[in-house]
């Protein structure tokens, strides 16, 4: 019998059918955003990803599976003007992300639109600049860094050598647009030093040697072989297909790459006198403005210079007033900090990172399985004398997001003689440093499902603070093993990492000086004396350094600061009441339940610029 609904009961199906209808619309307004969102966030994260095919290659293990043809793609040229478009291109991607700021979107997604919209808001406030930016920096800069690029670069196939070879083909253009850029620098009477010019000249001539390229000993020639000998030796490649590829990168190396190196290094010449004598950004029009955009971008911190300055030099006066204390209770710590003496058994750098790998287990999480749960390894290389004077102590090479297993840190050998530089150095570079927190972070989105559009965006101050903080904690590694040999080992390495933090902390000051303040060499020399450096040399070196390379030194140094600003925020916030106070931070900081939670929430929340960190923290 057909059943009749009374009226109640039809009043309450149609309250039921329109509370149906009103979550099924906005669940279905909800995802639509969310959709909309990350179709964007997609759209942007390839355009950028296929910006540079070199980069492109460290990025991707498999661009198949974004649907790329990775054979298609070129490397960047400058053309006259590009500066200008860059600005009008930023300002048309901060309003497309605009649109969805006022919808609703899931937690991650709106995490995101926060990186993007204040990443976006920060590069377009240096974009403001257009001149001040140095790609051809003797430290830093195009010529020094394609050598190491190229060595590296990834041969897991013919297809590979073709694209490798490709892309030398397309150098000259490449630096061609380099030094149109650097024209339009000097019109605009931001062209470099001569003695910053003299530097890159130099390097033009020793990277790419005449006598080495001819006798085929050049790195670019040794690499090359080595990586097609392991291609043949797996049948990916025959002998004479490998031996062709050989000679067609001789030919590219001889004819094309080296004539595009002696081309900047005539156009520099000829630029020469353009520029001032080397100095801070300060002693430009416009150059505090451009400073403080480019020390929010570097560091990602959002404080003000005035509030820099005081958490720089309240760290500086602590750790002077610790150091000294130190220095008067023990008498013989001079003498040892002056000699720079060993007190750490003989390892080989991967003796070194199996060593870290194990003890940072009881202060650090595990890293996730990700989806093969393949063990992670790394190839310790060492930088080809060539590039010896151009490096880094090391650095390591970030490995591709989709294939985070194998990795590679690079050692200079002039930079890192003894054993206790070697070990903080791979410390700083590998465990837990820049490898560990690479491939957790991209682990931990791979189990959370979380997709990889952030990992494009670079925040310099978390991931080089991150490290800072890695190697600061070594040295208690080093204490623990090298606490046997030696009872007051403990004293002398505390010595050595005040040391080492009163250093970077002054460095990142006299940046501010130099760059903010206008700061003179006369004036970098006097501070420098006042705390024991008195050689005019290395005064004037530090001084250089510095003026050529803004922000370097608080992208590390105010990293790590920020990096235990958030520790102090987390005791607060996560014991509160007063409770931090009234245990005291380093008990709190010692409890390895607090540094498990606090060193997961920086990986998975991070790369990410420090205000946004504050605010997930607070949540």
């Amino acid at each position: 019998m057909k059943r009749v609904l009374s009226i109640r009961q039809w009043a309450l199906a149609l309250a039921f059918f329109a509370c149906f209808c009103a979550a099924t619309f906005l669940g279905y307004v909800h995802n639509h955003a969310d959709l909309g969102f990350e179709a964007f966030a997609e759209q942007f994260f390839l355009q950028e990803l296929q910006s540079d095919p070199i980069q492109f290659h460290y990025s991707v293990d498999d661009p198949g599976a974004l649907n790329i043809d990775e054979a298609s793609l070129t490397l960047p040229v400058y053309h006259a003007g590009d500066s200008s478009d860059e600005i009008y291109s930023l300002s048309v991607l901060s309003d497309r992300l605009a649109e969805y700021g006022d919808k609703k979107l899931s937690e991650d997604n709106r995490y995101l639109y926060g990186l993007l919209s204040s990443y976006i808001d920060t590069v377009s406030r240096t974009a403001a600049y257009p001149y001040f930016a140095e790609p051809l920096s003797p430290s830093s800069g195009a010529v020094s860094e394609l050598p190491v690029l190229l060595a590296e670069y990834r041969l897991d196939d013919l297809q590979d050598v073709e694209m490798y070879l490709h892309i030398l083909e397309q150098i000259p253009d490449y630096l061609d647009g380099l030094i149109t850029y650097e024209k339009e620098k000097a019109a605009a009477g931001l062209f470099m030093a001569d003695s910053t010019a003299d530097k890159v000249i130099r390097q033009c001539s020793s990277l790419m040697d005449a006598e080495q390229l001819e006798n085929r000993t050049h790195l670019l020639q040794t690499t090359f072989a080595d990586r097609l000998e392991a291609l043949t030796e797996q049948g990916l490649l025959s002998e004479e297909k490998a031996l062709s590829c050989q000679a067609v990168n001789d030919r590219l190396l001889t004819t094309v790459v080296a004539p595009a190196y002696d081309r900047v290094a005539d156009e520099l010449t000829l630029l020469k006198g353009s520029g001032r004598d080397i100095c801070g950004l300060a002693h430009y029009a416009g150059g505090r403005d451009y400073y403080k955009a480019l020390l929010k971008l570097r560091t990602g911190s959002d404080r003000s210079i005035p509030e820099i300055k005081e958490l720089l030099y309240n760290d500086l006066l602590y750790h002077c007033q610790a150091l000294g204390r130190l220095l008067k209770d023990h008498e013989t710590l001079q003498e040892r900090l002056l000699s720079g003496e060993s007190c750490l058994p003989d390892m080989s750098p991967e003796e070194i990172l199996g060593y870290l790998q194990e003890a940072v287990g009881e202060d650090y999480p595990e890293i996730p399985s990700g989806r093969d749960s393949a063990p992670v390894s790394c190839t310790v290389k060492y930088v080809d004398d060539s590039l010896e004077p151009y490096s880094a102590p090391a650095f390591y090479m970030m490995p591709p997001i989709d294939n985070v297993q194998n990795n590679t840190i690079y050692i200079n050998a002039a930079e890192t003689s003894d054993a206790l530089s070697l070990f903080t150095t791979l410390a700083h570079e590998g465990y837990p440093g820049h490898l560990y927190q690479t491939v957790y972070s991209q682990r931990s989105c791979e189990t959370s499902g979380i997709t990889p559009f952030r990992s494009i965006l670079y925040y310099g101050g978390y991931v080089e603070g991150w490290a800072m903080y890695a190697e600061m904690s070594s040295y208690d590694y080093a204490a623990e093993l090298a606490g046997a040999k030696d009872p007051d080992t403990a004293d002398y390495l505390l010595a050595c990492r005040l040391d080492r933090q009163i250093q970077l902390c002054l460095y990142s000051l006299l940046d501010i000086a130099i760059h903010y303040d206008g700061a003179a060499p006369e004036d970098v020399r006097k501070i420098l004396s006042s705390f024991g450096t008195t050689n005019g040399d290395t005064a004037a070196a530090v001084y250089a350094y510095i003026a050529e390379e803004p922000c370097n030194y608080p992208k590390y140094y105010l990293g790590y600061l920020e990096i235990l600003e958030l520790k102090k925020q987390a005791a607060e916030v996560w014991y509160p009441n007063n409770q931090a106070a009234a245990a005291g931070y380093n008990a709190i900081y010692a409890d390895p339940d607090f540094l498990d939670r606090f060193h997961s929430f920086l990986l998975q929340k991070g790369p990410a610029d420090f205000k946004t960190l504050s605010d997930a923290l607070s949540s």
